[in-house]
């Protein structure tokens, strides 16, 4: 039990940090919710990379052709071109007055299919463009969100500009709102840090200038993840990246079982090979609490079965789920600011993140274990094995 009791004493300490990084993170939405956003309206290039029909693409894509900022074209990008997503392109494109262009770049052959799109369509930009936006096809932001991603790239001294996603389940289910609660210790991992900020490449700026200086079109060849790739360059350039809170997108849509494991098991996957220095501390860390909650409730049980004492272990349990609760409801006001328009839909998963937090640290567990041993991912319907963050080969493509 004293072995316990130290695991539990590192894990309560481990609790306050997190929970005072919640308050940090709070802040830091706050602050920079309510500040003036620059006066800095480039031509921009939206970079949209897609492969087959989603829930909600319809709803997701006209967003991008909805944006209130004057100067701006679309690219969408696809590998062939009987692409049926592509047809719901076309159909937006004939209630838009949007610059729009579809882009067809051909399967991968020497990185993953979304890098190999972007590359392709970085190549056709308009000459006039000045900044550069990278969106996923699952990202449905507010119409301001692309002033609110560029705005920031007046100060010339930003790497780029970053949002991120937020699961927001339409229908519920168990399923779902985990993977929400699953994605939500990630996005609250952002914050005023520019050294540990990191870009998404679901809703991501970057000046053009910048991404030619360092050469981040051959900097991608070879990879699966454009956003590790992009963070690790702007880094290895000490250009800080910005995380603008404005722009956490919202990715509207429901998951069954085997879509969060399949889902959540990839991304600890890439981490594990783009970001191995991320990849311990979080196995390690969810082992740990797993270790002291999940192994103190089944040692509570068996105490009070047993008729043995089990006041201390009970006060454990509390102020270690007291502590990641707390966390949870803390982020979820934050981000309540600038999701409000989404803030029903979040009131009625309150619940879910303020009591499922404990199944998704038990989740990153199993991520991180199976990331441990295996580094072959399937994404958009492609087999990937991660050899190295500069090499990834293709084991098989659906159609």
């Amino acid at each position: 039990m004293y072995l316990y009791y130290f695991f539990a004493v590192v894990a309560c300490w481990l609790g306050i940090q997190s929970l005072l990084s919640g308050f940090r993170y709070a802040a830091y939405v706050r602050r920079e919710t309510s500040r003036q956003i620059p006066n800095f309206y480039p031509f921009v290039s939206v970079i949209v990379p897609g492969r087959g029909l989603e829930p909600g693409l319809t709803d997701n894509l006209c967003t991008l052709l909805t944006q209130d900022y004057a100067c701006y074209e679309v690219l969408f990008v696809f590998d062939r071109a009987d692409d049926p997503a592509i047809e719901v392109v076309e159909q937006l494109r004939k209630t838009s007055d949007v610059e729009t262009r579809t882009v067809i770049a051909g399967p991968a052959t020497d990185s993953g299919q979304k890098v190999h799109n972007l590359r392709v369509a970085v190549t056709g930009i308009d000459p006039k463009s000045e900044v550069l936006v990278f969106v996923d096809t699952d990202a449905r932001p507010g119409n301001r969100w692309l002033t609110q991603l560029v705005g920031p790239l007046a100060d010339k001294k930003l790497g780029a500009s970053s949002g991120y996603r937020w699961f927001v389940p339409t229908n519920g289910g168990l399923a779902s709102r985990l993977r929400s609660v699953w994605n939500a210790s990630i996005a609250s991992a952002l914050g005023s840090d520019t050294e540990k900020n990191f870009c998404w490449g679901g809703s991501t700026a970057i000046r053009r200038t910048t991404f030619d200086k360092l050469k981040i079109i051959e900097r991608w060849r070879g990879t699966v993840s454009d956003d590790f790739t992009v963070t690790r360059v702007l880094r290895e350039a000490n250009l800080p990246i910005h995380f603008t809170p404005n722009c956490l997108v919202p990715s509207v849509g429901d998951c069954d079982f085997k879509e969060l494991l399949e889902f959540t098991t990839r991304q600890i996957k890439i981490t594990r090979v783009y970001a191995p220095q991320l990849w311990l501390p979080l196995l390690l860390g969810s082992a740990l609490f797993t270790i002291v909650f999940f192994g103190g409730a089944i040692l509570l049980i068996l105490q009070i079965l047993s008729g043995l004492p089990s006041a201390t272990l009970l006060v454990i349990l509390c102020i270690l789920f007291a502590f990641g609760a707390a966390k949870a409801f803390i982020r979820w006001r934050a981000v309540s600011i600038p999701l409000v328009q989404y803030r029903s839909a979040m009131r009625r998963d309150l619940a879910a993140h303020v009591l499922l937090w404990p199944f998704a640290s038990l989740l990153y567990l199993y991520n991180g274990v199976v990331a441990g041993f295996s580094h072959r991912i399937k994404w958009r319907g492609i087999t990937y094995e991660l050899k190295s963050p500069t090499e990834a080969v293709i084991i098989s493509r659906e159609p």
